[in-house]
């Protein structure tokens, strides 16, 4: 890796790269990088041309596989570009974890499973795989997980969002 990424964060979008994300996030978070870390998206030239498309010129975009992202990148709070890392689903971000991609605080901005248990915020919407996974990351990992939408809303913290179900 020749580029040194400031990781600023790290968000779980089932959309990945939309609205929320190029007209709050990145200028909140003044991103120059933007790492779209899915397994679909990096193996379908049509889904990674259409994400390229709709993020402006200035900010890099870096589609990758989860597996790829989670060997070949740490995550730093220091010098460099100003980065947001976009997982599309909770798994996806607890499977990088154990390959070894350490983060210490997750954002979630949008989940929406239709066969879900627990609506937690308007648009975060978990299954129990989810829930369980969340609950691992939580207990044994100390990530703390928040549920934001944009930078502006008042955050949540999972554990609060969880209390009455678990």
């Amino acid at each position: 890796m020749t580029d040194n990424f400031n990781i600023a964060l790290v968000r779980v979008d089932n959309r990945l790269v939309h609205g929320q994300i190029l007209e709050a996030w990145v200028p909140f978070i003044k991103a120059k990088c933007i790492f779209v870390v899915n397994d679909n998206a990096a193996s379908d030239f049509f889904c990674e041309t259409v994400i390229r498309m709709a993020v402006p010129s200035e900010i890099d975009v870096n589609i990758i596989s989860v597996e790829d992202f989670a060997r070949n990148y740490i995550f730093k709070q220091e010098n460099g570009k100003r980065t947001i890392v976009l997982f599309s689903n909770i798994a996806d971000a607890c499977r990088a974890y154990n390959l070894g991609f350490h983060f210490d605080k997750l954002n979630i901005g949008n989940i929406h499973n239709e066969k879900y248990k627990l609506c937690c915020a308007p648009s975060v919407f978990l299954c129990d795989n989810e829930i369980q996974e969340i609950l691992t990351l939580l207990e044994n990992k100390g990530v703390l997980i928040e549920l934001k939408r944009v930078p502006r809303e008042k955050a949540v913290n999972i554990r609060e969002a969880l209390k009455d179900f678990c």
